[in-house]
């Protein structure tokens, strides 16, 4: 489901929208504009899950898996 808004935008930016379009980097305005907010989405989701794991202790069964994971051989998985 879509829902139409109308937002004013500087001439500069309407400018370069118009450009990505016509080099072909997007089929219509709408379409150059939802994909950068959709990037700017999942770059705010990412900022925050970082900052989570950040906070988070460093899990000491995770990093003998990951040691073990090293040593392992992968010439079986045929």
């Amino acid at each position: 489901m879509t829902k139409q808004i109308t937002i004013r935008l500087p001439d500069e930016l309407v400018t370069f929208i118009d450009q990505v379009v016509e080099r072909g980097h997007g089929a219509s305005r709408a379409g150059v504009v939802a994909r950068a907010l959709d990037r700017e989405r999942r770059r705010q989701i990412a900022a925050r899950d970082a900052a989570i794991l950040a906070g988070v202790e460093p899990d000491q069964d995770l990093d003998d898996l990951a040691a073990h994971a090293v040593r392992t051989p992968m010439d079986d998985l045929d």
